[in-house]
C-alpha cells in the first residue's frame, strides 16, 4: 500500500506539463502581440496611448505564462524530480519556495495591469479605485507572505 502512495505522486506530471504547455502558449502570444504592436505603430502611426496599452497587455500575458511557468516547475521538482536543471533562483525545495515566488511574480502582473489602467484610464476616479484595489491585493499578499514564512532557527546561518 505504502509503494502505491508513493507511486501517486507521479499524477503530478500531468498538471506540471499543462501549466508549462499553457506558459509557453502564452509567451508565445504575447510575444506576437509584442511584434504586432511595433509593426502596427510604425506602418499606421498608432497613438502613443494605444501601442503602451497594447504593449502591456502583452507583457501582461507573458508575466502570466512566467506564473504557469514557475507552477509548472514547481510542482515537478517538488513531487517528481528534484534534480531538474533549472537556475539556482527557480529552484523549489519546498511549499514555502513555490509560494514565495508565486507572490513576487502575482505582485508584477498587479504592477503591469495597475500601469495600463493608468495609462488607459481618462478618469482620476478609475485610476484611484483601481490602485486602491491593487494595493490592497499587495499588502494581503504580503501580511500573508509575512505571516505564513518559515521560522528559521537562530543558530543556524542563512
Amino acid at each position: 500500500m505504502r509503494k502505491i502512495v508513493g507511486l501517486t505522486r507521479y499524477t503530478v506530471i500531468v498538471p506540471a506539463i499543462a501549466a508549462i504547455l499553457g506558459a509557453l502558449l502564452l509567451m508565445a502570444q504575447g510575444s506576437f502581440a509584442v511584434v504586432f504592436a511595433i509593426i502596427n505603430s510604425i506602418v499606421s502611426q498608432t497613438p502613443l496611448k494605444e501601442v503602451i496599452v497594447d504593449v502591456l497587455t502583452a507583457v501582461d500575458a507573458i508575466l502570466l505564462g512566467t506564473v504557469l511557468l514557475v507552477i509548472g516547475y514547481g510542482l515537478y521538482e517538488l513531487f517528481v524530480d528534484t534534480e531538474v536543471d533549472v537556475p539556482p533562483w527557480l529552484q523549489i525545495r519546498d511549499l514555502d519556495d513555490l509560494k514565495s515566488k508565486l507572490i513576487g511574480v502575482v505582485v508584477a502582473i498587479i504592477a503591469v495591469v495597475f500601469v495600463g489602467v493608468l495609462v488607459d484610464s481618462n478618469r482620476a476616479g478609475d485610476v484611484l479605485a483601481y490602485g486602491a484595489g491593487a494595493g490592497a491585493l499587495v499588502l494581503g499578499l504580503g501580511v500573508f507572505a509575512w505571516a505564513t514564512r518559515r521560522k528559521t532557527d537562530p543558530t543556524t546561518k542563512s
